[in-house]
């Protein structure tokens, strides 16, 4: 495997840089930050919904989606992002996602020990401190044949300007997500006092990655890597792709008598799921479900709302045919059962 010690990239580059990879079939590991801030949704979230347009707009944020799941994120220079991009056939890594998140977990937390912070892995994805708050989150899934894994090294964080991306129905609400942030989530900085070279935080996380995944060649981006970076920006941040699935009713709408479009939503523990369901009589005619939660292979969350077309609206017609999918499938939602499906569909109607 190569090892892509990057340094900073201009914004969507430190995240269109694994996106490549993958698409081309390189294994490896990237050390990358942005040299300038960006916000990034999951691949399953709505835009719309998840951040605020307007502000990232003025403040010259770029927004961007990506291919593996998980909830919005704000980058910017102050965290050293980790991505590690191998072929799903390479019989050296990890196969299912609980053990992909748990193991590739492991260097980010032996890194945080070795600079004196009390770091472990807690399901599904988040990098805990010994009293229990969250220093990082991490994502993962397919890309073509290959798989990623990220996440990053918080060194130190704006908590303003995140809760400033986040879309809230007002500015109250935005207040207390800056506290419960702050309360919640920690970084270097704040647990040292005092920041560790940057370089020094980099060559700690390089060496724990090698214990797992073996000595590592150092490489540098060719052109043909960076044409296809540029081929995928186009795409990425094209409309189509960046706000793809957005719904745009905000509650549940009659249409006329026995039809209706119903909103859900419901808090799993792998993450938010939100659902729109067109119901005709008793029959569930439509779905679409998007949240922050993982999903893997990606590409299979569209034919799970297909199999759920013109089914029974009724909770053990659905459950059923959830559980025959998973099991047919071979799906994997880490934190989210079918149950947690099951109460965002029905919640619509509560």
């Amino acid at each position: 495997m190569y090892l892509f010690d990057l340094g900073k990239l201009p914004g969507q580059q430190s995240m269109l840089i694994f996106h490549a990879l993958a698409r081309m079939g390189v294994e490896g590991l990237v050390i990358v930050s942005p040299q300038s801030p960006l916000a990034s949704i999951g691949y399953f979230q709505d835009t719309e919904k998840e951040i605020d347009l307007d502000f990232c707009h003025r403040a010259n944020i770029p927004v961007m989606r990506r291919e593996v799941g998980g909830g919005t994120t704000y980058l910017d220079k102050n965290q050293i992002f980790y991505q590690v991009i191998w072929k799903r056939v390479n019989p050296k890594l990890p196969k299912g996602m609980k053990s992909i998140f748990r193991d590739l977990s492991q260097p980010a937390c032996e890194t945080y020990r070795e600079f004196g912070i009390d770091a472990s892995f807690r399901p599904e994805n988040d990098i805990i401190t010994g009293n229990g708050k969250k220093i990082a989150g991490e994502g993962g899934g397919d890309i073509g044949d290959c798989m990623a894994f990220v996440g990053g090294i918080i060194m130190d964080f704006d908590y303003d300007t995140m809760s400033k991306v986040i879309k809230v129905p007002d500015e109250k609400f935005r207040d207390k997500v800056f506290k419960t942030m702050k309360e919640n989530v920690t970084t270097m900085k704040r647990e040292l006092g005092q920041l560790p070279p940057r370089q020094e935080i980099i060559k700690v996380l390089v060496e724990t990655f090698e214990k797992q995944l073996g000595k590592l060649e150092r490489a540098r981006l060719d052109h043909t890597t960076i044409d296809k970076m540029m081929e995928l920006e186009r795409w990425m941040t094209s409309h189509p792709f960046l706000f793809k699935k957005t719904p745009r009713m905000p509650e549940g709408v009659k249409i006329r008598e026995g039809v209706e479009i119903l909103y859900g939503i419901y808090k799993a523990r792998g993450g938010i799921i939100r659902t729109v369901d067109e119901v005709e009589g008793n029959v569930l005619k439509e779905l679409a479900i998007s949240g922050d939660f993982q999903f893997y292979p990606k590409e299979n969350l569209v034919n799970l709302e297909r199999s759920l077309k013109m089914t029974d609206f009724k909770e053990k017609s659905i459950v059923s045919k959830i559980d025959e999918f998973y099991e047919k499938q071979k799906v994997e939602t880490p934190g989210v059962e079918l149950e947690d499906i099951t109460q965002a569909i029905f919640g619509a109607r509560n």
